[in-house]
Parts: C-alpha cells; sequence; structure tokens
C-alpha cells in the first residue's frame, strides 16, 4: 500500500448538499480536473470512499 493518495475531481459538486461539498473542500478539491496528492489514512481514506462517484483516484 502506498502512503500517498492522488485524487482528481472529475463531478462537479454544484447541487450536492452541504457535507458532500464540505468533504470535497476537506480534500482540498476546489476546481473540476484538479489533482491533489493526499496520505494514505483511514481519515481520507473515508472521506474519499463519501465521494467515490466525484472523484478519480489513483495509488
Amino acid at each position: 500500500m502506498s502512503d500517498i493518495i492522488k485524487v482528481t475531481l472529475i463531478k462537479s459538486g454544484i447541487g450536492k448538499d452541504k457535507k458532500t461539498r464540505a468533504t470535497l473542500r476537506g480534500l482540498g478539491l476546489t476546481k473540476l480536473y484538479k489533482t491533489v496528492s493526499l496520505k494514505n489514512t483511514p481519515a481520507i481514506r473515508g472521506m474519499i470512499n463519501k465521494v467515490l462517484f466525484m472523484v478519480k483516484v489513483d495509488a
């Protein structure tokens, strides 16, 4: 298991509920097709699982 996860926002947060938009902001995903590198922790993985339908994950 790698220590870094790359997450890309592929679907807009417009029209989604506040919790989903807050999760995207917490991950650092503010614009469409923005990619961020995050540490592979249980908290980050939980946030990714909540918005998995909106993001692309590369290990």
